[in-house]
């Protein structure tokens, strides 16, 4: 592993992933039962990941992320302020400072 990039194993998913597919989960009307049931795991293997106490293989977390609409690209680190701009964009273009100018830059720094 390059000696600048510190590694995450064995400390789970990030918080803010786990936070993400709870609310995807919630948005949908979904119990964690309905989630496992969707993607073949027990409710209880749902709120572990959930909550961070058990941290998925990697098919199983593209299974979830996929039932829920998601994927998991690999985007180049450089290119990661511009895909996180387009997400913010897509998920609030109301509120982008550029929303009545029309044209407006590929990527924006909106906080």
């Amino acid at each position: 592993m390059l000696s600048h990039i510190k590694s995450t194993r064995g400390q789970g998913l990030p918080e803010a992933m786990r936070e993400e597919l709870r609310a995807e989960r919630q948005r949908r009307g979904w119990s964690q039962a309905e989630l496992g049931r969707r993607v073949g795991l027990p409710q209880t293997h749902i709120s572990g990941i959930e909550s961070g106490k058990i941290v998925p293989r990697f098919d199983t977390l593209l299974d979830l992320v996929r039932v829920l609409g998601y994927d998991l690209p690999m985007v180049p680190r450089s290119l990661v302020p511009i895909v996180q701009a387009l997400i913010r964009d897509h998920l609030h273009p109301q509120a982008s400072q550029y929303a009545d100018e029309g044209e407006r830059p590929l990527y924006a720094d909106e906080g």
